[in-house]
């Protein structure tokens, strides 16, 4: 856009200069260079400048003349229409003579025509040069063209608010009505720029161009009407495909309708099926009896005496055959039931020969009534024990259907109790589970597990396993628990091999699931089992499965973290020095995860589950500086430009600014467990007792003097205070949330450590890094060459130094509750005695007033600032009072409105009454910034007060500068303001 306005601009530039419009040209010239647009102003002011054009003296004697009287202009009027008649004349002999030299040119081109084609070939390149000669040199301006091309460049003046020049312009143009432009093809809004865009896009060939895009334009209406015709044969394609799809939705809908009804009628023939089944195995277990019955009958020798029993015995075993018969008939179509049918009728058979030659051979024997009593008494005890025999056939039965009992089962079960009753209730668990209601499903755990626990096929167990894990379909935290608390159960009853290969398996098998809900129980069920398993499983598939569920996007990952931090409490002995790094990364995967839940539950319970199970503190802070790091260098550089100081700032992603932000939780979260090692560590006596604190400057003093290592006392101002400055050299000024995150680690450093290692450790080491001076004596000499390199050698460091670094050292160090009068000093000092003492750059005092605008963020701080700022307010030097009005709108936006019109407002209106105009200037940008971050009334009722005391001044340079001011608060203020500034 900038660099289109300047062409434009040369543009009308040109136009006034060839057509002799200098008085718009000089208005012109005054209008760029109050805009400030001095490069756009070059030409006029070379030609203005010209002594050729306008010679000195010349312009002088002109500046001496007096104002002609109306008689003497009158009279020169007359002698120059005069001289104008006389030059239409001349001008009416010339265009004759014009017109004779054409028709001669004319004659002479027709006899050329004869001329050999090979001429004409010679000449073809100089005629297409002539022509493009001739479409350059359009000759003079027609009035139709001059009175178009005047009407476009007063459009552009007035449209790019050069109203003066336009004015001007306007009463120079006597001979045309610019205000009466007529609707032609060249009368178009905005014209300037169209005219210049048509100017850039035409060619030699423009007019060829325009005829072939006419066919083209023909072509294309024939080829639309086409494609209408196509478009409503589709459309009644469409409609005749759209009753097709009805109707076939409609027979879809009736087929699905004898599907359900059929699967309504497998299921009645399956329901009726087992009815006849369990009704066989009742007629199976009365036959079983009656046989008992009869060998008892037989081995006792029943007399023959009671013919009505034998009777009744033959009656029955008859009506069992035709209900057997009957049966059979109607399971013919299944080949299991009529197998067993088959095998009942034989053994029925068998009964009746045998009942049959026990009636014949009784009948010769007759007993007492005593041996008769006896009988009674003896069948009466065998069906006591038909309940029995009818288990133990049961199990045969169902052996010979292929449910043989493994023989490496790992429970032993009672030959007569055990399988048949398992195998009933697991055939029965799978059925029951749909129609129970899902609130009342857990009360069948207790069933699914004794199945699971003993039932000797391997299949039924894992069928049975797999509904015990999906036993609800997407289960909510106390179901959850309730289906966990079971697996533990059953994981301690069958022992390590079968937990690794039944309920492990279907771990494995729903990770992946559909509902976050399964996902959880999968995650809280590899925490829970984790001691259930061998160790080497626990290395190798249980973590396979964490890891995978770490990566998931939805919510199930906290919890994956939590069965995380169940899992190093069962790893020990060898496996725990080959795994301890995948867990260390998965914690650092889980601490830098984009869910804040996540980032709680990891920072909460994983991290100190890993450090009690790892005890490797010391390797986890190198990580987590180091990845602190890693994520800020990653990210590209704010500017491209070598050597510059935005070039060593990092853009921060979303991403890179949340892992750092984490980082340091992490960071503030381990501090306690830093400050108790350094304490349990310490090979020096404690001067607590008389101290009050353990930190204190003869211990310090010790430890610089000594020699004994102290590695976790080290670390914090050999690596973690170095590293963090480097983090913070590498941050752009926007960055407050992570040196705020920066400073409120350093303040609870402090907190822990006490004020004595804030002012011999912390205080000097981030005073050297800033540039100042500083006492080292409590170091150790290893360590005071890497403090230090800390200090800034050339001027981009200090630079870097004053922006990044010393917010820090403001509100983090120095902000301390207890060093409040040496955060006063010295930044009374940064602000007053330096302004005082050395003329400051420009530069270096908008880095300070950074500093200043950071530590007001800190709201305990805003008292301190504003009594330094009223000293510079209240100062005799001008530079101060300047200095103070700028640090006032830098801080105005990170205040609240009762500090802004209880400090800011009296501070500005003490600086506007100063009749310094540098000072008055800067106050009058400080207002504008109130107004634009404040909407309440009384803060811009003072605002208004105060402009209007502005503009009674009548300066014209203060008006631009209130206008100027509260332009920039339109958007953002009150419309009674807005109403005010226009």
């Amino acid at each position: 856009m900038d660099v289109e306005k300047s062409s434009l601009c040369n543009c009308v530039v040109n136009f006034l200069l060839e057509e002799n419009y200098l008085l718009s040209a000089f208005e012109l010239l005054h209008e760029l260079l109050d805009d400030g647009r001095d490069d756009q102003a070059i030409r006029l002011k070379e030609f203005f400048a010209d002594p050729i054009q306008f010679p000195p003296d010349q312009i002088s004697r002109f500046n001496s003349l007096r104002v002609a009287d109306p008689q003497s202009l009158l009279e020169e009027k007359e002698a120059l229409e005069e001289k104008l008649a006389i030059r239409d004349y001349e001008n009416r002999l010339a265009q004759e003579d014009i017109l004779k030299l054409k028709t001669e040119l004319q004659k002479k081109s027709e006899s050329k025509q004869d001329e050999p084609s090979d001429a004409k070939a010679k000449n073809g390149s100089s005629i297409q040069q002539s022509g493009e000669t001739k479409f350059s040199d359009l000759g003079p301006l027609k009035a139709e063209e001059r009175h178009d091309l005047n009407c476009a460049v007063k459009e552009y003046l007035l449209l790019a608010g050069y109203r003066l020049t336009a004015m001007t312009f306007y009463e120079e143009v006597t001979d045309q009505n610019l205000d009466d432009w007529e609707n032609s093809s060249a009368s178009v809004p905005d014209a300037l720029r169209h005219y210049y865009y048509q100017y850039l896009s035409s060619t030699t060939e423009a007019a060829e161009e325009k005829l072939s895009m006419q066919k083209e334009n023909e072509s294309l209406v024939k080829e639309n009407e086409k494609l209408k015709h196509e478009k409503q044969t589709l459309l009644r394609s469409r409609d005749l495909v759209d009753s097709q799809i009805a109707t076939l939705k409609k027979s879809l809908e009736t087929l699905q309708k004898d599907i359900k009804e059929k699967d309504n009628q497998v299921q009645d023939v399956k329901h009726s099926l087992e009815q006849r089944r369990k009704e066989i195995t009742v007629y199976k277990a009365e036959i079983t009896s009656l046989q008992k019955q009869t060998e008892a009958a037989q081995s006792e020798h029943v007399p023959p005496g009671d013919v009505e029993d034998e009777e009744s015995y033959k009656e029955q075993i008859q009506s069992l055959q035709q209900e057997i018969e009957r049966l059979h008939a109607t399971k013919s179509g299944d080949t299991t039931p009529v197998k067993n049918v088959e095998e009942i009728t034989d053994r029925k058979d068998e009964v009746i020969k045998l009942c049959e030659n026990d009636m014949i051979s009784s009948s010769t024997n007759v007993r007492d009534q005593n041996t008769a009593d006896k009988h009674e008494e003896f069948s009466k005890s065998d069906d006591r024990d038909v309940a029995k025999d009818l288990l133990k056939d049961n199990m045969q039965v169902k052996t010979d259907n292929g449910l043989t009992p493994e023989s490496n089962t790992p429970v032993q079960h009672d030959s007569k109790k055990g399988p048949g009753t398992i195998q009933i209730l697991s055939d029965a668990l799978p059925k029951i589970v749909p129609y129970v209601l899902i609130n009342h499903r857990e009360e069948l755990l207790p069933l699914m597990m004794c199945a699971i626990e003993r039932h000797p096929d391997s299949n039924t167990r894992d069928s049975l396993t797999h509904t015990l894990f999906n036993l609800i379909k997407r289960p909510d935290e106390q179901q959850r628990r309730i289906i966990m608390d079971a697996c533990v159960t059953l994981a301690r009853n069958v022992g390590e091999m079968r937990t690794e290969t039944e309920l492990l398996p279907q771990c494995w098998e729903q990770i992946s699931h559909m509902y976050e809900e399964r996902r959880l129980l999968v995650a809280q069920s590899c925490g829970e089992l984790a001691g259930f398993v061998r160790p080497e499983i626990r290395d190798s598939l249980i973590l396979s499965i964490v890891q995978q569920l770490i990566e998931d996007s939805a919510t199930v990952v906290p919890s994956a973290s939590a069965s995380l931090n169940m899992i190093p409490e069962a790893i020990n002995g060898e496996t725990k020095l080959s795994i301890s790094y995948n867990v260390e990364e998965m914690m650092f995967h889980l601490v830098c995860d984009p869910s804040g839940a996540v980032v709680d539950t990891t920072i909460k319970e994983l991290v100190p589950a890993v450090l009690m199970w790892g005890n490797k503190l010391d390797h986890i802070l190198r990580v987590l500086i180091s990845h602190m790091l890693s994520s800020v260098e990653c990210c590209p550089p704010v500017s491209g430009v070598e050597d510059s100081v935005e070039s060593h700032f990092h853009v921060l992603g979303e991403r890179e600014r949340w892992t750092v932000d984490v980082l340091l939780r992490l960071l503030m979260q381990l501090l306690p467990i830093v400050h108790q090692i350094a304490i349990d560590t310490c090979s020096y006596e404690s001067f607590s007792e008389s101290t009050g604190t353990f930190f204190s400057l003869q211990l310090l003093q010790k430890y610089a003097e000594g020699r004994l290592d102290w590695p976790t006392f080290e670390w914090l101002h050999d690596d973690c205070f170095p590293s963090l400055i480097q983090i913070l050299s590498l941050l752009p000024q926007k960055e407050d949330s992570l040196r705020k995150r920066i400073s409120s680690f350093l303040l609870a450093v402090s907190t822990r450590f006490g004020e004595d290692y804030l002012t011999h450790i912390i205080l000097p080491l981030f005073l050297v890094a800033v540039g100042d001076n500083a006492d080292l004596s409590c170091f150790r000499s290893t360590s005071q060459p890497k403090i230090k390199a800390l200090r800034p050698i050339i001027a981009m460091d200090a630079r870097i130094a004053t922006l990044c670094v010393l917010p820090v050292l403001l509100a983090g160090v120095l902000g301390f509750p207890n060093k409040h009068e040496l955060l006063t000093e010295y930044l009374r000092n940064l602000l007053i005695q330096s302004a005082d003492k050395t003329t400051q750059s420009a530069i270096h005092s908008a880095d300070v007033y950074n500093s200043v605008r950071f530590l007001c963020l800190f709201e305990e701080h805003h008292n301190l600032v504003f009594n330094i700022l009223w000293e510079m307010v209240v100062s005799s030097n001008m530079d101060l009072k300047i200095n103070a009005a700028k640090l006032l709108k830098v801080i105005v936006p990170y205040i609240d409105a009762k500090v802004a019109s209880s400090h800011v407002l009296p501070a500005l209106v003490t600086l506007g009454s100063e009749p310094n105009l540098h000072v008055l200037y800067a106050s009058i940008d400080a207002f504008g910034t109130v107004a634009q971050n404040f909407k309440n009334d009384v803060i811009v009722d003072k605002i208004r007060v105060q402009m209007d005391a502005f503009l009674e001044d009548g300066s014209h340079e203060a008006t631009i500068a209130v206008i100027r001011a509260l332009v920039v608060a339109v958007p953002h203020t009150t419309e009674s303001l807005k109403d005010y500034i226009l």
